[in-house]
């Protein structure tokens, strides 16, 4: 008798192993509980994987994250894991109406075959299948489509729908874009409604524009909206609630506190690159001659934290401007860098008269010199230069020349951003008065506290001697906290329960539009 059971367990093993007693798959399991029909209980997992993997092949080319669907799938060994969680409980039905209604942020509806999942859902409802085989290719077509749109509709919601990196040469900010770890847990998700409501936009901005968008009747209006929309969806870096803002298009610095303006002033920026710039930048890859180079003194989109404060500043000309702009000054005016308080460096060393040198020897695309602008009134960079990290050698700072501020297109800077009150920038920065004191002082202004000013006197008085030569240098002052500074680009925003609108003055806007295309209505 015992050696009956023992040849027994062996056939046992076979036969489970051949499936004869698996219980049928959760779908095969949820479908029959739901219909009440036996049927589904007899759902081949075998039979359904051959159908899974043909429709995968036909469907996935039109997937924007292909690998991530196939990587899940494959982990669950191609199991219908969004049909067998949400059909029943008609999450899928609220899926297809937030995709319906995607419209309320510009998109298509079409981006997301939401049709065709409504389709396959009723087709699947309707119960008419005569084999459980007849049902495969419903429910993984269903399946995938609901998954790719499930992805594609969270992540526009909680990126975007473009990398701004990839379309903007000089986009700097390291915006956050979807990563597959995070793509899986929302395919492993218990409750789609709850991801669904949760990734709808909950900026004010977003939704003042959004608002505005749905009440447009102009089409330029609901335009430019919706690339401000976009904007919004962006994934930026955590700036905190204490933060300066340079706007390009509203040529403006705002530094903000939670939702408080603490000061706010006009900026001029970077001009606009010249018109045709890609063309003639190929004409000038092919030539080398400078004569060619287009001129882009655009102001990169960048964030940073400002760190420092540097009074009476040296400018380090950069070898564009020396190209383009010292080297003919030179020609045409010996004594101009002297004047201009520009000191000329060949090999590093300081040549004492620079007003010798034969600029008719050297072509202006080979200068071996490097040239500095000392400190003093004559300073392209005034007073004050504000410092933060960046690979683009951009910073903040004060000009002489004040009259800028009055254009109303202030597009007019190499690229680094004048700011119209750096005194009150300076005082915001440093945050307590010795040290605003200290820094008032050396730029010749009286301390604000009666107690500093015997040290401000004295050194007045040693400035003032003609005994002993003063030479004017640079010092520098650190902010009370670094300041999380970013650099943007928005062309419409809600101010004071209004939409402000401003020119799109590096035609972003345009090429925005353009990469928006499939995506928008």
């Amino acid at each position: 008798m015992k050696n009956f059971r023992f040849l027994l367990i062996p056939l046992i093993l076979t036969i489970s192993a051949c499936g004869w007693f698996k219980k049928p798959p959760e779908i095969g399991r949820v479908l029959s509980e739901h219909f009440q029909n036996k049927m589904y209980k007899d759902f081949d997992t075998v039979a359904y994987d051959s159908v899974f993997v043909h429709v995968m092949d036909s469907l996935s080319r039109s997937f924007v994250n292909p690998k991530t669907i196939k990587a899940f799938y494959s982990n669950f060994n191609s199991q219908p894991k969004l049909v067998s969680k949400f059909y029943i409980d008609g999450s899928l039905d609220s899926l297809g109406y937030y995709l319906q209604n995607s419209t309320v942020h510009g998109f298509n509806p079409k981006l997301f075959k939401t049709e065709e999942i409504k389709s396959l859902i009723e087709e699947l409802t309707a119960n008419k299948f005569k084999k459980v085989d007849e049902s495969y290719p419903v429910i993984a077509k269903l399946e995938l489509l609901t998954a790719n749109a499930y992805l594609n509709y969270t992540n526009y919601l909680r990126f975007g729908v473009v990398n701004p990196r990839n379309i903007f040469s000089r986009y700097y900010i390291k915006v956050k874009r979807p990563d597959s770890v995070g793509m899986m847990n929302l395919l492993a998700s218990d409750n789609l409604l709850d991801t669904l409501r949760a990734v709808q936009p909950k900026s004010e901005q977003y939704k003042a524009l959004q608002q505005a968008y749905l009440n447009a009747s102009g089409e330029d209006e609901k335009r430019i909206l919706l690339l401000n929309m976009e904007r919004f969806r962006w994934k930026m870096p955590e700036t905190g609630e204490n933060y300066v803002q340079v706007n390009i298009p509203d040529f403006k610095l705002t530094w903000f506190d939670k939702q408080d303006t603490v000061i706010s002033m006009k900026v001029c920026v970077g001009g606009k690159r010249e018109t045709g710039y890609e063309d003639k930048m190929k004409a000038f890859a092919k030539s080398g001659n400078l004569d060619d180079k287009p001129k882009n003194h655009e102001t990169p989109l960048l964030f940073s934290k400002i760190n420092s404060i540097q009074a009476n500043p040296i400018w380090n000309i950069p070898v564009s401007i020396a190209q383009s702009e010292i080297y003919w000054m030179a020609r045409k005016d010996p004594y101009y860098l002297s004047n201009s308080n520009i000191k000329v460096y060949y090999k590093d060393k300081l040549i004492g008269e620079p007003d010798t040198i034969n600029w008719n020897k050297y072509s202006r695309d080979k200068l071996p010199f490097k040239f500095k602008q000392g400190s003093g009134g004559g300073n392209a960079l005034g007073k004050f230069k504000f410092i933060f990290d960046n690979s683009s050698s951009i910073y903040l700072h004060d000009t002489n020349n004040k009259n800028g501020f009055n254009l109303t297109n202030r597009a007019i800077s190499h690229g680094c951003v004048r700011i119209e009150k750096p005194l009150e920038f300076a005082e915001k920065l440093v945050g307590d008065s010795y040290t605003y004191d200290k820094l008032r002082a050396e730029v010749d202004l009286p301390p604000i506290d009666s107690t500093h000013v015997k040290w401000y006197k004295k050194r007045m008085a040693a400035k003032a001697d003609t005994t002993k030569s003063f030479q004017l240098k640079p010092a520098w002052f650190g902010p009370k906290k670094a300041v999380p500074l970013i650099i943007t680009y928005i062309t419409a925003w809600s101010q004071n329960d209004k939409i402000e609108y401003r020119p799109d003055v590096y035609g972003m806007d345009e090429k925005l539009w353009v990469a928006m295309k499939k995506f928008r209505l």
